[in-house]
Order: structure tokens, then C-alpha cells, then sequence
């Protein structure tokens, strides 16, 4: 992929790893167009940034993201770089009374909404890439987080297929696979103690310069690497605890 002179939509690209890979893109001489539910949040970004593009869209519901891409078809129609970033994380338990409604929400917007939105950004004859955030819970789960968990592990087997399908196209497929960072997915201070959104960008861009289509930080790269009695022992030591 190169790493200038794109327009490039991020989705979630106004807060956590959306807004880092929004900053750095700008930086490298990219138009950045970023969505998300929450306007006054979209505001705010586009004080720091005024290059960027914002547009509301809640990513679990069909008609917005049909919307969105009908948006940028008119508007946008040399967009080449969809980013599906957006994603949420609940800490829940299957005994909890809400948690059938939670898990529609986690399966609308870190599926639906990603798969939907590939299926049809790639009808743009000007798209020339698609990167998937992932995560290293797709290889060894969390059980505080379980829905999520299975959804990253779902994205990731889809990634791989869409990987091979598009080759035909000549559609690269890049996928981006953060451990646990300093954000607020999931709850406001969850993950203070975990790395900076910061310095995995800057990791996530050396490996771009390098040409690489799996790119990992800190444990997701020993997740992505290990065996599975590995993983079993990651799992056992994790939830050892809990």
C-alpha cells in the first residue's frame, strides 16, 4: 500500500486507534474521511484536523451504511482505502438479564457493519485496498468479553478469505491486529495500564513501509506466532485468576 495521496475512509476514526490512524494518514499527506454516531465527537476532530471529512453514520444500522456509501459514490467517487475500524467492546456474562440485546448490538456493529460496508466499497472501480482491525483476542479470548472476542476471531477468519477473493480484483487486504491499548473501548480507564495508541501507530506504519499485510504490536504478535498448546496456556494463565 502507499502511504500517500490516498482518500481514505476510517470508520470509528475519531477516538482510540480510529483517531491515531486519522492523525498519522493526515500527516503522510492523505484526504481523510471519518464517520461516526456522534456528531459533537466528529466536531472535535475537525477543529484539530480542518483537512478532515467528517460524516455521522451509526455503522449497525443497514440504511446508514447503505447511505454512507451512496455518500461518498456521489462525493468521494476516487475513494481508494476503506478502513473498518469501528468496533465496540462490552464486558458481559451470558447470565446477564441484558444480555441478548448486548450481543446484537456488538454482532450489528463489529460484523454486519464491517462485512456490509466491504460489500459495497468494493463495487468503487477507484478502490485499491481494504484494512480490517482486528484484534489478538481473535486468537485467545477474554472472557469478560466474550461476544467481542468471537467477533474479532470471526473478522479475522473473514479476512483471510477476503484476502484471497479479491486478489482478482487487485484489491490488497491488510489486517490490523492491536493488543490491549490505552483507550477507552470497553469503559472509560479499563486499559490505562496498557500500552499507547501512540506508539502502536508508529509500529503499525513501519511495518506498512515494509509491505506486510498482518500487522501486530507487542502480544498480538506472539498470539499471531504461537502454537496451540500456547495459546491453551495464554487462556489458563489469563483467566487462572478470575
Amino acid at each position: 500500500m502507499k502511504l500517500a495521496n490516498n482518500k481514505i475512509l476510517i470508520t470509528g476514526g475519531a477516538s482510540g486507534i480510529g483517531l491515531g490512524l486519522t492523525e498519522r494518514f493526515i500527516q503522510e499527506n492523505n484526504t481523510v474521511i471519518i464517520c461516526g454516531r456522534r456528531e459533537s465527537v466528529l466536531d472535535e476532530v475537525k477543529a484539530k484536523f480542518p483537512t478532515v471529512i467528517t460524516k455521522v453514520c451509526d455503522l449497525s444500522d443497514e440504511k446508514e451504511r447503505i447511505a454512507l456509501y451512496e455518500w461518498i459514490a456521489e462525493n468521494h467517487p476516487n475513494l481508494n482505502v476503506l478502513i473498518n475500524n469501528a468496533g465496540i467492546q462490552k464486558w458481559v456474562s451470558v447470565a446477564d438479564a441484558d444480555f441478548y440485546e448486548s450481543m446484537k448490538t456488538e454482532l450489528s456493529t463489529n460484523i454486519e457493519g464491517p462485512l456490509h460496508l466491504t460489500s459495497l466499497f468494493i463495487q468503487l472501480e477507484s478502490l485499491t485496498t481494504v484494512m480490517n482491525v482486528t484484534s489478538g483476542l481473535a486468537f485467545s479470548p477474554f472472557a469478560k468479553v466474550p461476544v467481542y472476542s468471537a467477533t474479532k476471531a470471526f473478522f479475522r477468519s473473514f479476512t483471510l478469505s477476503l484476502r484471497h477473493i479479491l486478489k482478482a480484483k487487485n484489491i490488497e487486504v491488510i489486517e490490523i491486529i492491536p493488543p490491549a491499548l490505552n483507550t477507552d473501548l470497553g469503559g472509560v480507564g479499563l486499559h490505562n495500564a496498557h500500552p499507547s495508541v501512540a506508539d502502536f501507530i508508529v509500529s503499525i506504519f513501519e511495518q506498512l513501509k515494509q509491505g506486510k499485510n498482518e500487522l501486530t504490536f507487542g502480544t498480538s504478535e506472539t498470539r499471531l506466532n504461537a502454537s496451540v498448546p500456547e495459546l491453551k496456556a495464554s487462556f489458563e494463565a489469563l483467566h487462572g485468576s478470575l
